[in-house]
């Protein structure tokens, strides 16, 4: 599960006092650990990547056929460390009625262990299935699998039907997916099959899985033709609080919220030069873990460019390094080549052109630092987005994969921003003179674009219409209501 998941752990956890919930996530967020325990979930880490990209592994000899290989190792032993997983929290015994997993596009593991141990399967995801089955697959499936199209294609009503399978578990069906399950899981290679026979289950049709989405209903369009079991539920945002890395901002934070008061703007003494920053109204630049999934190649062309931008114009930016090593040295080394406008102001925040460029290393809650800048610059992750929007700010957005690609264009299509960046427009492979030059250009039209009056008022309408939305109250109501709890 992904950091959204982790606030439905959270607020499920403290509705639902009896159940022992546990969230099963990637190492990175190993942060939050003392946050969820606080709110009674246990945190279990997988060891295996988030994401495996080829960017990574550009120095690997044998290219394209040694990251395969890479690939299905770490595909492998991950799936191994999922069923270890999951076999100690459901192995011990028979499983209880209300058991349940909950997964995302992400984490299809999840289908199949929660078929092995007799527990029901929910999705949860703060995106759009972000794949679509390719246009050939009904036609194999009607061909190779012709007694099961015709089980999916006359479900009774609220059953599991072709609807669910073309919407998002049409995956479950190949190869990938069927050599483990039966190989490792003992299970049918096609859901809802019996193992022996893999003749349908005619006699067993489960019901039509429960998918929430964790968005809004005036941000992304929902078509009829979705499964009768999608649930729109809002946004989802983690706990204010559990976004501040530093421990003494955090109790501030909490301090002020504690006596009903809205929660002031103060920082702790030792960030007071990034509260009078943010008093500038700067622009956000953060690019999450694009520069740990090997995207960020040349990370001092990618400080080039905004150097150049902050030449030509009057902008101050504020940049999020997320801990990203490579391009914390890179800072480190511009500043030392350009002393006399650098400044190391604390462990986590550098100072660089004049003061004009502000570096973070740490993290703040992007619903209290939004609202105090002019534009958010970044790569169309779910969670950025969606504070962008709740915050009203414009956006420029520069996608690198997956589900970024879906919501860089969709925050165009709303209104909030310009057209999505390349990423050469932003982060250039080579700290190349003309490089640099076009890539400073083009994010400054985008800057100019997102910071004009149509794009500032559409930002603006959007953010009220979604603040009245609860969206991890909503989905917690229909868990709820899936388990018979209400």
């Amino acid at each position: 599960m992904f950091r959204k998941q982790k606030a439905l752990a959270a607020a499920f956890a403290c509705d639902q006092k009896q159940y022992d919930v546990v969230l099963v996530t990637h190492s990175a967020h190993e942060i939050l650990r003392s946050q969820l325990a606080e709110k009674h979930v246990e945190y279990c880490a997988v060891s295996s990547p988030p994401v495996l990209s080829p960017d990574q592994n550009n120095d690997i000899a044998g290219g394209e056929s040694s990251f395969s290989m890479q690939k299905t190792m770490v595909t492998r032993d991950h799936r191994r460390e999922c069923y270890s997983i999951v076999e100690q929290i459901f192995g011990d015994g028979p499983s209880l009625e209300g058991d349940f997993i909950v997964i995302n596009f992400f984490a299809l593991e999840g289908w199949s262990l929660a078929e092995t141990f007799s527990v029901r399967c929910i999705v949860a995801a703060p995106y759009v299935v972000p794949y679509s089955a390719p246009a050939s697959f009904e036609r194999q499936f009607r061909r190779e699998l012709p007694l099961l199209y015709k089980y999916l294609n006359e479900a009774p009503s609220g059953k599991v039907c072709w609807k669910d399978v073309i919407h998002w578990m049409w995956p479950l069906f190949t190869e990938n997916w069927g050599s483990w399950r039966y190989d490792d899981l003992h299970l049918s290679p096609c859901p809802f099959t019996d193992p022996v026979t893999s003749i349908p289950t005619w006699h067993d049709r489960p019901q039509s899985p429960l998918v929430m989405y964790g968005f809004s209903k005036k941000v992304v369009e929902c078509p009829e033709y979705w499964p009768c079991k999608v649930r729109v539920c809002g946004f989802w945002f983690l706990p204010t609080d559990w976004q501040f890395t530093c421990k003494k901002c955090r109790e501030i934070y909490l301090f002020d919220s504690s006596r009903d008061q809205c929660a002031k703007d103060d920082l702790c003494p030792t960030h007071s030069e990034l509260q009078n920053f943010l008093k500038t109204t700067p622009i956000f630049i953060g690019l999450s873990s694009v520069g740990s999934m090997g995207f960020l190649k040349d990370p001092q062309a990618f400080i080039c460019v905004l150097q150049t931008v902050l030449n030509t114009t009057n902008y101050k930016f504020i940049l999020f390094t997320s801990g990203y090593k490579p391009l914390e040295s890179a800072i480190h080394v511009i500043g030392a080549e350009t002393s006399s406008d650098w400044r190391n102001l604390s462990e986590d925040c550098v100072s660089l052109f004049n003061g004009r460029l502000f570096c973070f290393s740490g993290s703040l809650p992007y619903n209290w630092l939004f609202p105090k800048c002019a534009v958010v610059i970044h790569h169309g992750g779910s969670g950025t987005t969606a504070a962008a929007l709740r915050a009203g700010t414009p956006q420029v957005v520069c996608p690198f994969m997956l589900d970024q690609f879906y919501w860089s264009e969709r925050m165009h299509w709303v209104g909030v921003s310009p057209e999505p960046l390349s990423r050469n427009h932003l982060i250039p492979d080579k700290n190349d003179e003309r490089a640099v030059q076009e890539a400073a250009q083009i994010l400054s039209l985008a800057i100019r674009n997102a910071l004009s009056p149509q794009v500032k008022a559409r930002a603006a309408e959007i953010a009220e219409t979604i603040s009245l939305e609860d969206g991890v109250s909503e989905a917690v109501k229909n868990i709820k209501e899936e388990l018979g709890l209400v």
